[in-house]
């Protein structure tokens, strides 16, 4: 469906402010459109494969509000009694123009509702342009929409194929074919590619391999396809499982060579129990591409998963945390072979001594 788009030019320092502002006048949920950089804490949180294209920041802010605007025919918000914080316009004259369905009946009375409060912080603090633009969206599928920006890219000689592509690799390249799902990532993700890397040096062939945080399988689907044996996957998210069966097909892997558990292996015995009975001598890899913090606490129990001169990958570690997970690794009895660097992330590779 499209909905009506009321964009209002500011500045970044006013941002906050103005949402609140709007907030008030039953406007909920804004898009926040600045050159503002994001911080290491940000990218760590993001987690994302394609990271926008960003220019300088230079103090300007757009911020997006999106309404339905109701039809004739349609019961108005004023009608239906809807009210801000519900407090009736009765009261205080703080009517909501819009109801809680985002949808609105006056749209040229909210937009000079939202001037109003836009000349009262105006009076007070710099809004930049301060002026408001109405628009509509496109009237396309949001929920895949972000696959135009999937394309199929190389990590080495291994070539990631979205599976709606029909391309053709070149000659030489191991093929895998990836439907992420809405919940998972691509491949593009530098911690991913340092993963894949890590895996391909180390895989021989047969090599039992453990994935924490498996999400769209694709580490441990990488791997079958570089010759390992078999993979155990654990996540938490129930979309795995689907992710998981549907990319093993994607490749022309067998269901029985990936088994995936969905649970908490760091504080449930019984997921840490089906983890040790899929490697009863342990595992050849265990890889984990999930976070610093997460992983310091992960380290402890999936040291125990790997076999003696097996190797501990893990990655999604924001450079300047690298250390932590290292020490964790450390503590847990494991040698620290490598750190490697890709962008502003880290892999930390060990070993489980013979």
């Amino acid at each position: 469906m499209k909905w009506t788009r009321l964009t209002i030019k500011t500045s970044v320092e006013a941002e906050d402010i103005i949402i609140s502002e709007m907030y008030e006048l039953g406007l909920q949920g804004t898009q926040i459109e600045d050159h503002v950089p994001l911080s290491a804490w940000e990218k760590e949180q993001m987690f994302v494969d394609i990271l926008p294209e960003t220019e300088p920041d230079d103090g300007r802010a757009l911020l997006h509000f999106f309404v339905e605007v109701a039809g004739e025919n349609d019961a108005t918000p004023k009608e239906q009694g809807f009210t801000v914080n519900g407090i009736s316009d009765a009261e205080d004259n703080s009517y909501s123009y819009v109801s809680g369905e985002n949808v609105v009946s006056d749209l040229e009375g909210l937009k000079a509702a939202m001037e109003e409060k836009l000349a009262w912080i105006a009076s007070f603090m710099d809004i930049g342009e301060g002026v408001i633009e109405v628009g509509e969206t496109e009237d396309k599928d949001w929920a895949n929409s972000w696959k135009e920006f999937f394309k199929p890219f190389d990590i080495d000689d291994l070539r990631i194929v979205p599976t709606w592509c029909e391309e053709e690799p070149a000659k030489g390249h191991t093929v895998l074919r990836l439907d992420p799902g809405s919940a998972f990532g691509t491949g593009m993700h530098e911690t991913t590619q340092l993963c894949i890397r890590e895996i391909k040096a180390a895989v021989k062939g047969s090599e039992k391999i453990l994935d924490v945080g498996t999400g769209s399988g694709i580490l441990g689907i990488a791997a079958l396809l570089f010759g390992a044996g078999s993979v155990t996957g654990t996540d938490l998210d129930l979309c795995a499982r689907g992710a998981v069966q549907d990319n093993l097909a994607h490749n022309h892997i067998t269901e029985d060579r990936f088994r995936l558990i969905i649970g908490n292996v760091i504080n449930d015995e019984e997921i840490r129990s089906e983890v040790r009975k899929q490697a009863r001598e342990g595992y050849d890899i265990v890889v984990a591409n999930i976070l610093a913090e997460v992983l310091v606490s992960l380290t402890p129990v999936a040291a125990g998963f790997v076999k003696e001169g097996g190797l501990y990958i893990t990655s999604g570690i924001l450079e300047g945390k690298e250390d932590m997970v290292a020490d964790a690794c450390k503590k847990a009895g494991l040698s620290v072979l490598a750190v490697r660097t890709l962008g502003e992330w880290k892999c930390v590779v060990a070993r489980r001594e013979l």
